[in-house]
């Protein structure tokens, strides 16, 4: 595997993953998240692990989607732990991620749900 620019604060991580999308790079993404992290993608199923989340994101990436970087909301740490989150532009639900600090000081996704629009919306 290529060596990636590692997420040095949890909020790199959001900006390297539009970066590797963009780029079409499903590995690079996948390097983002843990070897056993959980990925609430795609809509009512949940992805498992790096190699399934490279698996997904290649068939995803494959239509060449265009995403653009969102405004963080406030981070919340706790020791080694983070949560990370982003609003979607048109305003429904909310993205977020939780976060862990590995030993080298960077930051790899535990957790991750994209999307979660509230009941009823």
């Amino acid at each position: 595997m290529p060596e990636y620019e590692k997420a040095l604060r949890p909020e790199d991580i959001t900006r390297l993953f539009v970066e590797r999308s963009n780029a079409g790079d499903a590995a690079g993404v996948a390097a983002l998240y843990e070897e056993e992290a959980v990925l609430a993608f795609p809509p009512g199923e949940v992805t498992v692990g790096r190699e399934a989340i490279r698996a997904l994101w290649e068939k995803v990436l494959a239509d060449r989607p265009h995403f653009e970087q969102e405004q963080p909301l406030p981070t919340l740490v706790s020791g080694d732990i983070a949560l990370t989150s982003t609003p979607p532009k048109d305003g429904s639900g909310a993205r977020a991620q939780v976060v862990r600090r590995r030993p080298d000081g960077s930051w790899l996704r535990v957790l991750d749900q994209p999307e979660f629009t509230p009941p009823g919306r």
